[in-house]
């Protein structure tokens, strides 16, 4: 059983800046592809889909101007995160964990009470440059690793990751960046492993 996070963690998907430059270069040996995570392909026109979906609904929302603002590197930031799904979701797998539709929905409906909605939280997740229609992949990552650092804790949980991305041998086009598995990023993103990206919302007054 672990511990329900009730607030907009998306642990699995943060957009935090920070850490040194990396100056290694990527392979160029999958043309068409944005990045390559063990035999499957992300190719650029699937990243520029998810990042026009994001674009079109930050555009059609009240706060348009402050979430594109606040996105200016949606492209990267998609890219990163869509590798890292794939990584959280592989060391998932190989360790016995899996989400069910209803710890999902238990999940989402706990996010949106806790941050004031549904639209709330839609809008919460376009600042973090996911469109309403990824919420469900975001936070279905944020579970498995939340079971993944209950099953094994957090120090090793990160090792997990670090040893999964290498046994993916993940390939970034050097368009986006190059991929360091131990901070689970690329250039010019630099957010470190899946660091928590808002705070939990206390349960009660202190």
């Amino acid at each position: 059983m672990i511990r329900r996070r009730t607030a907009l963690s998306v642990s699995a998907v943060a957009l935090l800046a920070g850490a040194p430059a990396l100056t290694a270069c990527g392979s160029t040996a999958h043309p068409g592809a944005a990045a390559v995570v063990g035999k499957e392909r992300i190719t650029v026109t699937q990243l520029q889909s998810q990042v026009s979906d994001v674009r079109d609904a930050q555009r059609s929302s009240p706060q348009a101007q402050q979430l594109i603002a606040g996105s200016s590197r949606l492209g990267q930031d998609t890219l990163i995160r869509l590798i890292q799904y794939r990584i959280v979701e592989r060391a998932g797998e190989d360790n016995g964990i899996d989400v069910t539709r209803r710890e999902l929905q238990e999940q989402r409906t706990a996010v949106e009470r806790a941050n004031g909605g549904a639209d709330a939280v839609r809008t919460r997740f376009l600042g973090l440059g996911i469109a309403p229609d990824q919420i469900d992949q975001a936070l279905t990552m944020d579970i498995t690793r939340a079971k993944l650092d209950a099953k094994f804790g957090t120090v090793r949980t990160n090792d997990i990751l670090m040893r999964t991305s290498d046994k993916l041998h993940v390939d970034v086009n050097p368009r986006y960046g190059v991929w360091d598995p131990k901070r689970g990023t690329a250039q010019p993103v630099l957010e470190p492993w899946l660091r928590q990206a808002v705070q939990p919302v206390p349960d009660g007054p202190a």
